[in-house]
């Protein structure tokens, strides 16, 4: 299996592309790739604050899929940029379902990873009649204790030199709440202030989801629109623990039975611990579960991709 996703599937173009409006002054970007009428599929990136990219259409066979990929709230081609005004989990799962009937698909794959993985487990315990399959990536359920672990306390001990530069801009009298201290300065009216939070905030997370460095994934996190927006919502999102209660997504995930679905988590995954994924596995046990060694947290890295490249052919009826 191929870890390089352009000699894949070469240069996949949209059939179809455009703007939804999904209300409250947001509008979505969205676009369709594979073979019209083919499985049909919905990618969720990840963030949150990411956006879709070239290589996420390479992820499904465009031969066997007919896949929706969009732009969440504030990011990427939606509008208005960076906005964290009427941008919750639950308007993203309504967007889904918005998307969906757009789509014309009854059901339909959902596919997500990180923060995708997050979004991808709210809507599906929340429409599990409208999923056919779940191919999870990366898994984070929200929990306080795995915001603190990436924002507190914990990868600050595998990456001192790192988590020093992170911390950096925030006074020592406000570092008990990381969180906190950048929500303030991301949603500064003073832009110097916000830019700088929000490169510091992004290139803290680009720096740290791969094993081993890689610019390719690190490198957009220093770009000023990416950041800006990347961070201002994510930070939004996790400053508000998702609008979810603690352990919900591990506690409701009995509402998955019946839906197979495939769980790919790096052993050395930094910003989401095995640990929770384990636990969804333990939950919802239809799941086919691999812990690949020798990865960090990023869809890209080799084992990582092999995984999701088989469970995306296999739910769509392709054999090696």
């Amino acid at each position: 299996m191929t870890a390089d996703l352009r000699t894949l599937y070469p240069e996949i173009e949209p059939y179809a592309s455009g703007h939804l409006d999904v209300g409250d002054g947001h509008s979505v970007y969205w676009e369709r790739v594979g073979t019209p009428g083919a499985k049909p599929a919905v990618f969720l990136h990840g963030g949150p604050g990411g956006t879709i990219s070239p290589n996420h259409r390479r992820l499904f066979d465009p031969s066997l899929y007919d896949v929706t990929l969009f732009d969440q709230r504030g990011c990427g081609k939606s509008t208005p940029h960076a906005e964290i005004e009427a941008n919750t989990t639950w308007h993203l799962v309504a967007d889904i379902e918005r998307l969906r009937e757009m789509a014309g698909a009854e059901k339909w794959l959902v596919f997500g990873g990180s923060w995708g993985s997050t979004l991808a487990l709210a809507y599906a315990e929340k429409h599990p009649e409208r999923v056919t399959e779940l191919v999870l990536r990366g898994i984070y359920t929200l929990t306080k204790a795995e915001l603190d672990w990436y924002y507190q306390f914990g990868v600050s001990e595998m990456f001192p030199d790192k988590w020093e530069r992170f911390i950096a801009p925030v006074p020592e009298n406000e570092r008990h709440e990381m969180m906190h201290a950048y929500h303030r300065r991301l949603t500064s009216d003073d832009r110097a202030t916000r830019l700088a939070a929000a490169k510091s905030w992004s290139i803290w997370e680009g720096e740290t989801i791969t094993l081993l460095p890689e610019l390719s994934t690190s490198g957009r996190f220093e770009e000023d629109e990416f950041a800006d927006a990347f961070a201002r919502i994510e930070n939004h999102f996790f400053v508000n623990a998702g609008w979810m209660e603690d352990g919900q997504l591990l506690r409701d995930a009995h509402r998955l039975h019946g839906i197979p679905g495939v769980i790919v988590q790096g052993r050395y995954d930094m910003p989401c611990p095995a640990k929770y994924a384990w636990q969804l596995h333990k939950a919802w046990p239809e799941a086919e579960f691999y812990l690949i060694e020798g990865a960090g947290h990023a869809y890209s890295e080799p084992g990582i991709l092999d995984r999701l490249i088989r469970a995306t052919d296999k739910f769509a009826g392709k054999t090696e």
